[in-house]
């Protein structure tokens, strides 16, 4: 297993979609995204989740812990997801384009849903080539 991960070796294939992966635990990991399965549940509230990171991140909305800063105006945020968004509005990166007029926005809030849909699907792709 150990030489695997040097390798680049992605043995492990998922049915669904295609995507490989190095181990089996990631494998099974991703399948949520297809059965929606969630199995970390909120034991303050009851809502559930497909990722630990995320019932993490969101247990931080009954506490009020905001641990990451951002450096360049010193506002909080509960997720790391939400200070690289933030910080964007900084540094005026416009990753999102739409498909129809080639308008760049900040957020992908921005675009309409069919666009949103075709960036995820197209992010998914880049993520798989460039892992």
């Amino acid at each position: 297993m150990y030489g695997i991960i040097h390798t680049g070796e992605k043995p492990f294939i998922c049915i669904e979609c295609g995507k490989s992966f190095s181990r089996n635990d990631q494998l099974d990991v991703h399948q949520r995204t297809h059965t929606g399965e969630k199995p970390y549940t909120c034991m303050e509230c009851g809502k559930s989740f497909a990722w630990r990171e995320q019932l993490n991140v969101h247990a931080r909305t009954h506490t009020g812990k905001k641990p990451y800063k951002c450096m360049k105006c010193g506002k909080r945020f509960a997720g790391s997801g939400s200070l690289n968004k933030h910080q964007r509005t900084h540094t005026g990166e416009k990753q999102y384009t739409c498909m129809e007029c080639g308008k760049s926005f900040i957020q992908s809030g921005q675009l309409d849903l069919p666009t949103r849909y075709l960036l995820y699907i197209r992010s998914s792709e880049a993520v798989l080539l460039n892992c």
